[in-house]
């Protein structure tokens, strides 16, 4: 496995083991879809991956996309697939930049295939370009008018900017705090949902929906986060209520988006694979 599969599969792992507000973990599964449905994408990503290595970023979308489908027939990771290949593909900020430029119309060709083959709505929901369509711009300009209301299609318009400055230095400070890769991925969750509306919750639900969840991510924050027995608590009913009317409130945008943090952490060598995971307080479910 090279380097970039393995970061992504660890990052994947990571993410969907830690036991995050509203999302599926090892104890905390939703109807017909539990974690290991996403241990079988993440291997089939960093299969991918490998395979992929001359492909440009269209074409290995589609491919990764392919093999999610062929171990699982749930959605469990097209944003994560979206934000993961063109990380990989670059060895740096400034190289992702470069490769961002680079795309091409053929790009997004793919990439519209991998979405609608993929089941995910949202970047096709829109009067121009949309990917029930042959597109007539390159990916990043297909991503850019996609941009104001799609968390991911966003991180393409600025370069990931999100990801390198807000997530990642999120994330980190966690871990120092807590030295569990656990703890730093829920804190870095609710960071993430505290400034920014989750995109998947305002697309089923409404925007009215995510901005009432950014403003519960802030009161839990308020309340001391994960660092106090009064914030966990906080936390615990917060993560009731995500999970309530058939877990429509659901911030998987948000969990894509910590998988892209953790990945580039390991990448930058500010995390490694071999890192504290567990986070053992009795008081967190």
């Amino acid at each position: 496995m090279n380097e970039s599969a393995e970061f992504a599969c660890t990052a994947c792992i990571w993410e969907v083991t830690a036991r995050k507000l509203g999302n599926v973990h090892p104890t905390a599964r939703f109807r017909n879809l539990d974690h290991t449905a996403f241990l079988r994408s993440a291997d089939a990503l960093s299969e991918a991956l490998i395979e992929s290595q001359k492909l440009s970023v269209g074409e290995t979308i589609l491919r990764a996309v392919r093999k999610r489908i062929a171990v699982t027939p749930s959605n469990t990771n097209l944003g994560i697939i979206l934000l993961l290949v063109p990380l990989a593909k670059s060895r740096s900020r400034n190289s992702l930049g470069e490769l961002l430029a680079q795309l091409t119309v053929g790009d997004a060709r793919f990439a519209f295939v991998a979405i609608r083959i993929a089941s995910a709505g949202g970047l096709g929901d829109v009067p121009e370009q949309s990917v029930a369509e042959q597109p007539t711009v390159n990916l990043l300009e297909a991503m850019r008018l996609a941009a104001n209301r799609d968390s991911i299609a966003q991180q393409y318009a600025d370069g990931f900017a999100e990801i390198f400055d807000f997530g990642v230095p999120h994330l980190m400070r966690a871990f120092e705090k807590s030295g569990s890769i656990e703890a730093a991925i829920i804190e870095c969750q609710l960071q993430w949902l505290a400034e920014f509306p989750d995109s998947l919750i305002a697309r089923k639900c409404g925007v009215a929906a995510a901005t009432e969840v950014q403003l519960q991510a802030r009161a839990v924050l308020a309340d001391g986060g994960l660092s106090s027995a009064a914030g966990r608590a906080s936390a615990v009913r917060f993560d009731r209520h995500l999970r309530s009317d058939g877990n429509r409130l659901n911030p998987g945008t948000t969990a894509d988006l910590v998988t892209a943090c953790l990945f580039v952490a390991l990448r930058e060598r500010k995390l490694k694979p071999s890192d504290p995971f567990p986070w053992p307080v009795p008081d967190w479910s």
